[in-house]
């Protein structure tokens, strides 16, 4: 019997094929997973252009990549030391709330929490009573960064991710993925053959005449979606409307200082800029709205603030922020930049890779594809990808900055509902609940909104159950053991240094 909306010959035919369409981050994190993964039961090509670089952006990532890395088997101290890679315990925002504050983004865990309410709760109460300091002083993490401090070990657990050359990541993986067998093509494809029955992609044609078949198909081939949006007509789903960004420009120059243990967020007059700092040197962006900023200002901007000598010429990246309207179609998955772009704010986009990649290997269609396997994917593929729009328009949205008709527009623009209720909720009672498809903590979006500007108009009444006196001494042993913790840290540059020597 057939599925609905789905051909019943497809239904019967195995996957043992898989052909990913482009290498760069996506291509060969994919090839990478389902080699190592999955390779005694399926076959992997990779067909990428040689032509084609890797955008570059994603060099900052969220901690959730080292569980990947843990699930493929990567040595840490390898992959840091082939990527340039630097330890990242968050970002800080600076110019975002208004001209001139700053604030850290960490990824730590502030305070201690309890069954009816987050630390911020009796935070809030604290500085009713005149004391408690600042929300960040409670998260190790946070005063890590802030002092260039940080230690992995048993005893000092933090929670961290990394920065590193995208471009050499990709090599690294590609060593990887070959060896556990990955087929690897280099070839420009011209044509992609769409089977006229059932409208699955059957084979991708080269430039040099080859033709590579398969029973399944990723689509890694950046913006332009060759196979899910090209050849399937997938449609795109355009966020332009909530994020008004569209064009970034990058550079890399040398390190004029020791690298911090995290990302540099620095908002202006029509965007933001960005510092991701590595080993031997410093990746640099400013994100804009065309119809505010001219890429001649834009590149000029950047120049004029960057510090160190540039190591290349200004870059510039166009996209669309947005996303398309399925993650799976057909016989084929789209991964990285060809399944949609949100800007990279917070580091989420080989997050979004990762995610994807996790997502197919637990649906993976070894006996045929089912359309309750895709409906699956696209319907957790469409809560992450919102759940993250809510979380990066939070942002633009939440800020005091009305200087420039960029922050006017950004006051003024209408958001997502299920933003405007998170927001309301925050607002007026102080609490946090998050989405299936929130890959951001409770914590997160407090250091965030808090960070921004918004303070809650009430705390839960379960912080009025303890006496001030009470209250005033678990806030002050909190904070003595984050600032004991910190104080037994070294400098970032000396353990990278004694870590990877």
């Amino acid at each position: 019997m057939a599925v609905s909306g789905l051909d019943s010959s497809n239904n019967q035919t195995p996957v043992k094929n898989v052909v990913i369409a482009g290498g760069g981050t996506a291509g060969w994190m994919a090839a990478t997973a389902l080699s190592r993964l999955l390779g005694k039961s399926i076959n992997v090509t990779l067909v990428e252009s040689k032509d084609i670089g890797i955008v570059g952006v994603g060099e900052a990532t969220i901690p959730p990549i080292r569980t990947f890395h843990k699930l493929l088997g990567i040595d840490e101290k390898a992959f840091m030391r082939a990527t340039q890679a630097t330890f990242k315990l968050g970002i800080e925002f600076e110019n975002w709330r208004e001209q001139g504050h700053s604030y850290i983004h960490s990824f730590g865990i502030t305070g201690r929490e309890c069954w009816a309410g987050e630390f911020h709760h009796f935070w809030l109460r604290a500085k009713e009573y005149g004391f408690g300091g600042e929300f960040g002083d409670y998260c190790p993490e946070l005063i890590a960064a802030k002092q260039s401090k940080f230690a992995t070990s048993e005893a000092m657990s933090l929670n961290f991710a990394y920065h590193f050359d995208a471009v050499a990541y990709g090599r690294f993986l590609k060593s990887l993925a070959c060896e556990a067998g990955v087929t690897h093509k280099e070839g420009d494809i011209e044509k992609v053959d769409v089977c006229p029955q059932s409208g699955n992609i059957q084979s991708l044609q080269l430039a040099s005449g080859e033709v590579v078949s398969g029973d399944f198909f990723i689509d890694c081939t950046g913006f332009k979606g060759l196979l899910i949006e090209q050849a399937l007509h997938t449609g795109y789903d355009d966020w332009q409307h909530y994020l008004f960004c569209d064009k970034a420009v990058a550079m890399q120059t040398e390190l004029t200082a020791p690298p911090v243990p995290y990302t540099k967020s620095v908002a202006h007059r029509a965007g933001w800029r960005w510092q991701i700092p590595l080993q031997e040197r410093m990746g640099n962006g400013l994100v804009f709205c065309s119809r505010f900023m001219s890429e001649e200002d834009a590149i000029n901007t950047l120049k004029s603030q960057v510090t160190g000598a540039p190591i290349n010429e200004p870059r510039v990246i166009r996209f669309t922020p947005g996303k398309r309207r399925r993650g799976w179609n057909k016989n084929c998955v789209a991964l990285g930049l060809s399944s949609g772009f949100i800007e990279p704010l917070e580091s989420t986009s080989i997050h979004l890779i990762m995610t994807g990649l996790i997502r197919l290997m637990r649906l993976f269609p070894f006996d045929g594809i089912t359309q309750s396997a895709i409906d699956e994917y696209n319907n957790k593929f469409d809560s992450e990808m919102s759940a993250i729009l809510d979380f990066i328009v939070m942002h633009y949205k939440v800020t005091h900055r009305e200087d420039s008709p960029f922050w006017q527009q950004c006051q003024r623009m209408e958001i997502p509902p299920s933003l405007k209720h998170k927001l309301a909720l925050f607002a007026e009672t102080g609490r946090v609940f998050l989405d299936d498809g929130d890959i951001f903590r409770v914590d997160s979006w407090t250091q965030v909104l808090m960070g921004q500007g918004m303070t809650p108009s009430q705390y839960h009444r379960v912080a009025d159950e303890m006496s001030e006196q009470s209250l005033k001494q678990f806030m002050a042993g909190l904070k003595q053991q984050v600032d004991n913790h910190v104080a037994k840290l070294p400098t970032h540059e000396a353990f990278l240094t004694q870590y990877l020597k």
